[in-house]
């Protein structure tokens, strides 16, 4: 099954009309779309506005390939279950977005090969073309690493007084 979901706060139309027009040409009949509020209601393809937060993360889990805006919860949830994601970030330009920091956020995860980037209607037909050669990223890890938390322990340790510290200044009345 591919999912396709374009999250809960904004439509977008041109997503759902290029995966929509994509699916009818390629007669593929396994894609189920969260579509929002789009006015775009999709022809070839299953739809439905919204899904519960749980819903959602049981497509996500039964999905062979997730297709996107460039959310972080999605790009993370994706990411988290090692399923490959399809990017199409919106445009600020197209009035998608008030920025195009989402496709900053592409670019940058694509950048690190762990996720497909498609920018535009054409890109995102050809990469859906192209379902059995889109890799999978490395798979995000739900704890933080070894090295990070240790470098977090040591910032810590280096920047704030132990309480105990703080406590004994308070008490002898001093004033730092």
């Amino acid at each position: 099954m591919i999912y396709l979901t374009v999250g809960t706060q904004l439509p977008f139309d041109r997503l759902v009309r290029t995966v929509d027009q994509w699916a009818e040409r390629a007669k593929r009949t396994d894609v189920l779309a969260q579509i929002g509020e789009s006015a775009y209601e999709p022809a070839a393809i299953a739809w439905t506005r919204f899904l519960t937060p749980q819903q959602s993360a049981e497509h996500i889990r039964s999905a062979e390939i997730i297709i996107s805006h460039a959310g972080m919860g999605t790009i993370i949830a994706a990411l988290e279950h090692g399923k490959p994601i399809v990017v199409f970030p919106r445009r600020g330009e197209l009035g998608e977005q008030r920025s195009d920091h989402q496709l900053a956020t592409a670019r940058r995860f694509g950048e690190r090969g762990l996720i497909t980037v498609a920018e535009d209607e054409e890109a995102l037909s050809r990469t859906l073309d192209s379902l059995n050669s889109i890799a999978v990223g490395a798979k995000l890890e739900p704890y933080a690493s070894a090295r990070l938390t240790a470098y977090l322990s040591r910032f810590l340790k280096l920047t704030y007084r132990p309480l105990d510290a703080e406590k004994k200044h308070s008490e002898s009345g001093s004033e730092a």
